[in-house]
């Protein structure tokens, strides 16, 4: 079972993460998730807001990798798992809260929560080992 370190909750506390999806045709989806945070040892999530590719191939049941690197530090983590998307409940409602304290910013469509199945460093050295 896959378990996020301390040092894996700060970088995704502190940077920018990305995740990837798998389009129907087999090609790959990336894009920039900037709610992107720990929710406990085995969870992340992220707030959908924009509604396209990548919150579709979800829809269609692709898996996820959310990628996040330091680049000063060469240091990053990928971590892969299954999404489950919210739009109720006190995680859905927290996320629509947070969203209406900030100028501009539109409410979640969802909150997609991914439980960590596989982590990969992106780190120097080793980059790409899975993380046991």
């Amino acid at each position: 079972m896959a378990k996020l370190t301390q040092e894996m909750k700060d970088l995704v506390a502190a940077q920018q993460c990305f995740v990837a999806t798998v389009n129907p045709d087999g090609t790959p989806n990336l894009g920039p998730k900037r709610s992107t945070r720990v929710l406990d040892d085995e969870h992340l999530a992220y707030n959908e807001v924009t509604g396209k590719q990548t919150w579709s191939n979800i829809q269609n049941g692709s898996t996820v990798a959310i990628a996040v690197v330091d680049r000063e530090k060469m240091k990053g983590f990928r971590f892969v798992g299954v999404p489950e998307v919210v739009t109720s409940g006190e995680l859905y409602e927290q996320a629509v809260a947070a969203a209406q304290k900030r100028p501009g910013m539109a409410p979640p469509k969802a909150v997609v929560k991914i439980k960590v199945e596989k982590i990969f460093t992106l780190g120097v050295p080793g980059a790409g080992e899975e993380i046991t």
